[in-house]
């Protein structure tokens, strides 16, 4: 019922436009598309960390290329046929340092020129991340609206799609229209809940009801980290249960809760609640029902896996027989923000004598960046020792670079993000060295270097909760407490920026005021 449904708009085109076209000499009007343009940036970027983020980082694709972030849009899907879009640019950044302002300024530049080129749009697609922090600049995502709505005027509608990780300010609420997140960590339903931007978006053009008239926006003073609020597990798993059932009534068209992003000290980062619809009252009493049990589960907030030491993570995978025994180099993982080249973990397992023999514990590490190894190495082939420096070429506020004296076991070109890859191994290690940083979430990954992860005894990878596919392959796994830019213990990260009181560091703190707060229509005076 629900694909008939969706195909209402063009089994009517279909009939009017080929019935009756002689008829009484007159001719059916034309019935038009809506033009709908695509736009957004997105990265998650600490503050916390000394890596800085440049704008060939974003792989930015335009025009029909960004097509092909979206398989729902795809030439011959049901949604690609329902408007007529113009894509502008979109690009999409590994997890990393604060966004240098040239980088943001020239990709919103490129941006907003190709949309001048196509005015007026019925509507546009904003899919972003919501956790961009750029250099001098706050609320960057808020900024980047504002500039978008100059450009496309304030009569067009905007459905902004974002990460559950991300942070909505009132200016971001306020400049879009329809705005939905991610209801899953890890985010197994992303593409789902793009696809849920752009159905809202459709409909209500098509429907003609435009804009939602009421959405009611509440921040809720909690800033956890995204290894806590996994929706594997309780309490996160039931509060974004309540989702769908929020979405049932009539008047209420998506609500939608953020965790809001941990490592970046600015005034917008906290968990928030949105609800958008048609009917005042069933939106209040959505978004403050979600809130509130939000609110009263805050406590109950763990870790989604043990954690542990890295010596006792280490002490652990050693005596295990599972295989592999996998360990979460949490402080540095690249895909919360880290810079990917904190060298002090790998420094404590090349001190473990139990790997310094061929012999020993078969372990992978995954991985840390080194240019000056991957020079070397392009001058040698498989089975050549190799000695140079790897790692804290940008954060060595922990350990100083790691001198790797190996063989070399395996050396692959062409990945998009470490560019070049070598494998080195020293003693019963594997290490992982990279031209770029990467991170390694699929098996393949491993494989296509010549290594066999899951007979392997132990796994350390740059990472906090494992993705879908090394989750599956775990036979056992931690999550270390190491130190980097993304560290877990956020009392060691030092904010001044975040609104306080808030919930962990202020454990005492009072009660927050839950009540819905109604945010302006984007046609309101700016």
């Amino acid at each position: 019922m629900s694909v008939l449904k969706s195909l209402m708009p063009y089994i009517l085109i279909f009939i009017l436009s080929s019935s009756c076209k002689q008829g009484e000499g007159k001719q059916v009007p034309e019935i038009k598309l809506p033009r709908i343009a695509i736009a957004g940036l997105a990265i998650e970027s600490s503050t916390f960390s000394p890596a800085q983020t440049h704008e060939e980082a974003f792989h930015a694709r335009v025009a029909e290329d960004v097509f092909s972030f979206y398989p729902f849009l795809a030439e011959d899907s049901v949604n690609r046929k329902r408007a007529e879009w113009i894509p502008t640019l979109r690009a999409h950044a590994l997890p990393g340092g604060i966004v240098t302002r040239e980088a943001y300024e020239s990709l919103v530049s490129k941006t907003l020129e190709m949309l001048k080129k196509n005015t007026p749009y019925d509507g546009l697609f904003f899919d972003i991340h919501g956790a961009m922090s750029v250099v001098g600049l706050e609320d960057p995502e808020g900024d980047f609206i504002l500039r978008v709505r100059e450009v496309v005027g304030y009569e067009t509608l905007i459905s902004t799609s974002m990460d559950l990780h991300g942070n909505v300010s009132p200016r971001l609420a306020k400049n879009s229209d329809l705005i939905t997140c991610y209801r899953m960590a890890p985010h197994e339903d992303a593409l789902e809940s793009k696809k849920r931007a752009v159905d809202n978006l459709l409909n209500r053009l098509e429907n003609g009801k435009g804009k939602p008239p009421y959405k009611a926006w509440i921040p809720v003073p909690i800033l956890l980290p995204g290894e806590k609020t996994s929706t594997r597990i309780e309490p996160g798993k039931s509060l974004y249960a309540m989702l769908p059932d929020a979405t049932k009534s009539e008047g209420v068209i998506d609500a939608a809760i953020w965790i809001g992003y941990a490592w970046a000290d600015e005034p917008r980062n906290h968990a928030v609640v949105m609800v958008t619809g048609d009917n005042k009252e069933e939106v209040g009493a959505a978004a403050e029902k979600l809130a509130q049990h939000f609110w009263r589960v805050r406590s109950e907030f763990e870790f989604v896996a043990p954690t542990a030491t890295l010596l006792e993570s280490l002490d652990m995978a050693i005596a295990s027989k599972k295989k592999p025994f996998m360990i979460s180099d949490m402080g540095d993982n690249p895909t919360a923000g880290g810079a990917g080249d904190v060298s002090w973990t790998l420094n404590e397992i090349l001190k473990r004598k139990e790997f310094k023999s061929g012999q020993g514990p078969s372990l992978i590490y995954a991985s840390i960046p080194g240019p000056e190894l991957i020079a070397k190495a392009s001058n040698l082939k498989i089975g050549d020792s190799i000695v140079a420096p790897v790692g804290a070429a940008i954060d060595d506020r922990f350990a100083g670079p790691v001198m790797l004296s190996g063989t070399i076991e395996a050396i692959k070109e062409g990945d998009i993000h470490a560019e070049t890859e070598v494998v080195v191994k020293i003693g019963s290690v594997h290490v992982i060295v990279t031209k770029k940083r990467k991170p390694y979430h699929k098996e393949a990954d491993f494989t296509s270097l010549g290594l066999d992860p899951r007979n392997t005894d132990i796994v350390i990878v740059k990472i906090g909760y494992l993705v879908p596919e090394l989750y599956d392959m775990r036979g056992d796994w931690i999550m270390a407490l190491t130190p980097g830019g993304v560290d877990q213990d956020l009392e060691r990260l030092g904010y001044k920026n975040i609104i306080r009181p808030m919930y962990p560091l202020d454990r005492n703190m009072p009660d927050p005021d839950l009540k819905a707060r109604f945010v302006p229509l984007s046609d309101d005076i700016p």
